[in-house]
């Protein structure tokens, strides 16, 4: 017999067996605003079909498990052969299988094809988010390749496949292939113009020898690599594939892995190049960097959804145990406090959707003032969402009290992700610099943004007065270096309101135009005015459906 004290009470059921898509409406609706009518009924179809997949508890299990047993390096094998090969949990194999299955890595070309994969990274990384890794270096290797229409001939069609096939293979013999970068060194960090690796010429088509190491090499287990090296003629891009045509392995000693604060189920390493690794050169010498930029600003849009997707996740969260659990004789959902703070944590998540997905709109519009747009935007967004994604997160977990503090709620798991993509891809004083860097060489970025926001002006009067305060901002550039942050932040709150205002319930801007343009909140989150329709934006956010 069961003794009364075991018995369980006022615990919120787990959050499983729903649509993550579907029960997410400003995402559901982003989509059907963003894709022409004749792509519509195709795409929710998938969409929905992830999304129920990503809220079961089979997938869930499969993000635990892919965290419970993070990657081991096996750098040779039982007899003493160097093979330097990242071993995986099932798990996470089953969750890539599934990624790759429904397109995340198949965007460029394909109609409407950022704002379905932009949805489909946004759901997938809601159950496992250190998987989504190398689909974000898969799918932006692609403006990269381009440079070298060779190159891509071969690779693209492996990149965008759905086939995913974890042995290290020949191209040639391969259906699909996943593709990683090695950017960055210990010298140099983000300053890759200080790396050392060097690039010999081999021959006259294109093939080198590269010489040196990579601090950080993003999905080690990729079937070839994106680096950059010092050749004769500077700083160049280059091709590494792991595997040769002729079936022998390239020289790519991966020395260790990083052990990381969060994205444990995903392998970051550090990688030597012995004077023997063998590279195709992608783009001009000493044009390295430049050719490397697609696929930068595609991973830095990629760092937004994937901060978006945490924040969802979190909200979800916190709203799903408020509405069950009571306390002081009521729902805490229903407690006004308590609805004062998930309130305002759905409208930072919404917001954060809501300019992702406009971002990867403008990718699949391919307009002159579309793509000026992105050069601005990228990184204020990824500026400034990754950065609330950290306050957002932990602020979840505390809606569980106690409960949000044990690794089997979900939530430190959550937590630990949510610094990483502000981390990752530049860092905030790089996306501020960049967004600087718009603005003093390319005035069409900044016409394209002041239109963007523009078209939102008259409709609320706190937002209308944030602009003109930001006018004023551009208008002086003074000393502007030390206050890149600012603008760069400033840049974003007011591109998220002109969205929101335009396309959001009036409950949800009235809310954000009042916490974050209005001057209306407290610096922490729960302290929106009491006055909004704050019941209305919290039961938006449930995870239903």
């Amino acid at each position: 017999m069961t003794a009364a004290s075991h018995t369980v009470t006022n615990q919120a059921p787990p959050l499983v067996g729903y649509d993550v898509f579907t029960s997410d409406r400003a995402l559901a609706e982003a989509v059907s605003r963003h894709l022409p009518a004749e792509l519509l009924d195709e795409a929710l179809g998938e969409l929905r079909a992830l999304g129920r997949a990503t809220g079961s508890e089979q997938v869930r299990e499969w993000g635990e498990l892919a965290n419970a047993f993070p990657p081991r390096l096996r750098t040779h094998d039982r007899y003493g052969h160097r093979i330097d090969e990242v071993e995986f949990h099932p798990s996470w194999h089953r969750l890539l299988g599934k990624a790759v299955a429904a397109g995340l890595t198949d965007a460029w070309g394909r109609p409407g094809g950022h704002v379905r994969r932009a949805a489909g990274f946004l759901v997938a990384t809601q159950a496992e988010a250190g998987h989504g890794c190398p689909v974000s270096m898969t799918h932006a290797a692609v403006p990269a390749l381009r440079a070298e229409p060779e190159l891509a001939a071969v690779w693209e069609p492996l990149a965008a496949s759905r086939v995913y096939e974890r042995e290290l293979r020949p191209a040639a013999g391969k259906a699909g292939a996943l593709l990683g970068m090695g950017l960055t060194e210990k010298q140099g960090g983000s300053d890759v113009r200080a790396n050392t690796t060097s690039a010999r010429p081999l021959a006259a088509d294109g093939a080198y020898l590269l010489t040196g190491h990579k601090w950080f090499c993003s999905a080690p287990m990729s079937d070839a690599f994106l680096v950059l090296a010092q050749a004769p003629g500077g700083l160049t891009c280059f091709l590494v594939p792991r595997v040769l045509d002729d079936g022998t392995r390239n020289a790519f000693a991966i020395q260790r892995l990083k052990d990381k604060l969060g994205n444990r189920s995903n392998a970051s390493a550090e990688v030597e190049f012995d004077g023997t690794t063998w590279a195709r050169r992608v783009g001009e010498e000493g044009r390295g960097l430049r050719t490397v930029m697609g696929m930068v600003a595609a991973t830095r849009l990629d760092c937004v959804l994937g901060s978006a997707a945490l924040m969802r996740q979190a909200v979800a969260q916190a709203v799903h145990h408020a509405s069950y659990r009571a306390a002081f004789g009521g729902l805490l959902a229903d407690k006004p406090l308590m609805r004062n703070v998930l309130a305002d944590l759905a409208v930072e998540s919404e917001a954060a959707t809501v300019l992702g997905m406009r971002l990867a709109a403008a990718y699949d519009s391919g307009t002159e003032r579309d793509l000026a747009l992105l050069r601005i935007a990228v990184p204020a967004a990824k500026y400034w969402v990754t950065k609330r994604c950290v306050p957002v997160v932990a602020e979840a977990l505390e809606c569980l009290g106690g409960n949000g503090y044990v690794e089997e709620s979900g939530l430190p798991r959550l937590l630990r992700e949510s610094p990483l993509n502000s981390v990752w891809e530049g860092a905030g004083n790089i996306q501020a610099l960049d967004v600087l860097r718009a603005l003093r060489t390319e005035p069409a970025a900044l016409d394209a943004y002041l239109r963007e926001v523009g078209e939102a002006r008259g409709a609320d009067p706190r937002l209308d007065r944030a602009i003109r305060g930001l006018l004023t901002e551009l208008a002086d550039l003074d000393g502007v270096e030390a206050r890149a942050r600012r603008l760069a932040e400033r840049m974003a709150l007011v591109l998220q309101g002109a969205l929101l205002v335009r396309w959001a319930p009036p409950e949800v801007a009235d809310a954000f135009c009042a916490g974050r343009l209005g001057g209306e909140a407290g610096s922490a989150f729960g302290t929106l005015p009491h006055t909004l329709d704050l019941r209305a934006v919290v039961e938006r956010a449930r995870a239903v459906g």
